[in-house]
């Protein structure tokens, strides 16, 4: 009778310094592989203190407690599969992203990391020494190599593990999603399975950080590159995989393949995950924005709809006497059939005596943006007072198109915890609510249906801060601006590139000079679900103060 080797996969949602709490889902994980008779309990990178902890892990006592955490789950799993779960380790002065080997009551092993990312999200060179490369673990007589996430993303480390006895290997991951990761995974995880032989189990936590969503979607692939499992992207699941061991060694045995969704499902399913978890992970329950009327508001109030359900959000008009009338009817519109709170909240007596206020100072000057942003400050002030009233976490609803150029009121609509769309471009928020209104998913709280007014969609955008005022009055138009930003932002383009791609040079200097100045509004603005390679914060960080420009085309 052929071999067999059960490994319990645990694709779970840690919650960063929650090490009692990420201990008691490891234990409950190991429990579960317990009654199903696993030989090996697995959990993912630094799962004991959640990921990324950034600076925090350096902090003396908390990795002393996370690792602490991990060798008193070695003695309660004692009893049981062993149990493989990451988190810090030290020696001497050193500190390392290792994967913690538990076994008869102790820990029997650990695998420090190799390969340390240094790029886009991660500081890992920063933060953690590199492990030497090293050789497999044993559980039973099984030998087994687990390069931890960046280590399988370079040949080095799995063909060291090929070479010194690995049978098969296991990877732990803490993989963010960008569009398009899924594929790049596959790319690098096939090309360790040619290289070396040997099966390959990827394995990757989910849950909402911060800015990123770690996306789930552990899979397995057999030698020649044949996917064996596929479990489900962005849902916590607990699987129990078997490797059957034949003639020419392990392979995984088949299992079911998930559906994995397009990008315009996975995008929006990270924007609520991301607000979702920001939410339960920082104590907020319920939210708040201001809805405008406008696309960007409607879509903000449904994406929160759909993570925390609708009774949970309050969306409040704050109307001026430039708020058209199609505004005042498509904000209610929205949120009524959002299943939203609405409120009402004129700001024109709150402005009048801000303007009196100002006029023995302001006298003999005339009206420029200056009055244009009281009027968004005036609005930010009143809805936080709401949110400190209520409990609600003020949401922000700038796109990447307006957060790149700063057409944005810094303190005024800029107020705010958190920011679903911050690296949507325009272009996309209009496509995403078409998406939206056409399709509803088990994981959505909000109603289905068209629940975002077609005419938001299709009415030209404007701030609403003056007579007829349009975005366009102000920007190229937001597909121009996009393709820009694009090239600028997404692909380090010159303007000299943009220029041969078709936009007109004038377009391109003025987009890359509100860009540069923006750099301080976005120091300060709210962190938001990260989409993209190239969102801003840990995957552009630019200097504030400086006088670069391209003039070279």
């Amino acid at each position: 009778m052929a071999e067999r080797f059960r490994i319990t996969l645990a694709q779970l949602n840690p919650t960063v310094g929650d090490i009692a709490g990420n201990a008691a889902k490891a234990r409950a994980a190991w429990e579960a592989g317990k009654a199903a008779g696993a030989d090996l309990v697995a959990l993912t990178e630094m799962f004991i203190t959640g990921y990324n902890t950034q600076d925090l892990v350096e902090k003396p006592i908390f990795h002393q407690t996370a690792i602490a955490a991990i060798e008193k789950l070695a003695q309660d799993c004692a009893d049981g599969p062993a149990l493989a779960i990451g988190g810090p380790w030290v020696e001497g002065a050193e500190l390392f992203n290792a994967y913690h080997i538990c076994r008869g009551g102790k820990v029997v092993s650990r695998v420090l990391k190799h390969e340390l990312p240094n790029e886009t999200v991660f500081d890992e060179v920063r933060i953690f020494d590199s492990g030497p490369l090293g050789g497999p673990y044993s559980v039973g007589n099984t030998r087994i190599g687990s390069p931890i996430c960046e280590d399988a993303w370079h040949p080095d480390v799995s063909e060291t593990l090929a070479e010194t006895g690995a049978e098969f290997l296991l990877v732990p991951n803490g993989s963010p999603y960008y569009r398009g990761k899924m594929d790049t995974r596959f790319n690098h995880m096939v090309a360790r399975v040619v290289e070396t032989g040997l099966p390959l189990i990827y394995l990757n936590m989910i849950g909402g950080q911060d800015d990123q969503v770690f996306d789930g979607g552990s899979f397995g692939l057999n030698p020649g590159g044949e996917m064996a499992f596929h479990m489900p992207v962005f849902d916590e699941e607990i699987a129990h995989v078997d490797l059957i061991r034949g003639p020419e060694g392990w392979r995984i045995a088949e299992g079911p393949k998930a559906h994995i969704p397009d990008d315009w499902e996975q995008d929006y399913r990270v924007m609520v995950e991301g607000l979702r978890d920001y939410c339960r992970k920082t104590g907020f329950a319920k939210v708040l924005l201001g809805m405008s009327g406008g696309i960007d508001s409607a879509l903000v109030a449904t994406i929160a709809a759909d993570a925390l359900g609708p009774e949970n959000v309050r969306c409040v008009m704050l109307p001026s006497e430039y708020t058209s009338e199609h505004s005042l009817e498509d904000a209610k519109a929205c949120a009524t059939a959002l299943g939203c709170h609405y409120d009402f909240v004129p700001i024109s007596a709150g402005r009048d005596a801000i303007t009196a206020t100002l006029a023995p100072l302001f006298e003999g000057l005339a009206a420029d943006t200056t009055e244009e942003n009281i009027q968004s400050r005036l609005r930010g002030l009143l809805l936080m007072a709401l949110s400190n009233k209520f409990n609600e976490m003020l949401l922000t609803t700038g796109n990447k198109s307006e957060v790149a150029v700063g057409y944005a009121t810094i303190y005024g609509d800029m107020a705010g915890g958190y920011n679903p769309i911050k690296d949507l471009y325009k272009t996309r928020v209009f496509e995403t609510c078409r998406w939206r209104n056409a399709n509803h998913r088990g994981w959505m709280m909000g109603p289905g249906g068209e629940v975002i007014p077609e005419r938001i969609i299709t009415k030209p955008p404007s701030a609403e801060l003056r007579p007829d005022q349009k975005d366009s009055d102000s920007l190229p138009d937001y597909p121009v601006l996009d393709g820009i930003l694009t090239m600028l932002v997404d692909q380090d383009a010159s303007v000299a590139d943009c220029v041969a791609a078709g936009y007109d040079k004038a377009d391109v200097k003025r987009v890359e000079h509100l860009l540069y100045i923006s750099e301080y509004k976005r120091f300060q603005s709210a962190p938001g679900a990260r989409l993209t390679k190239h969102a801003f914060w840990l995957d552009r960080r630019y200097p504030i103060a400086m006088r670069w420009r391209d003039n070279e085309a």
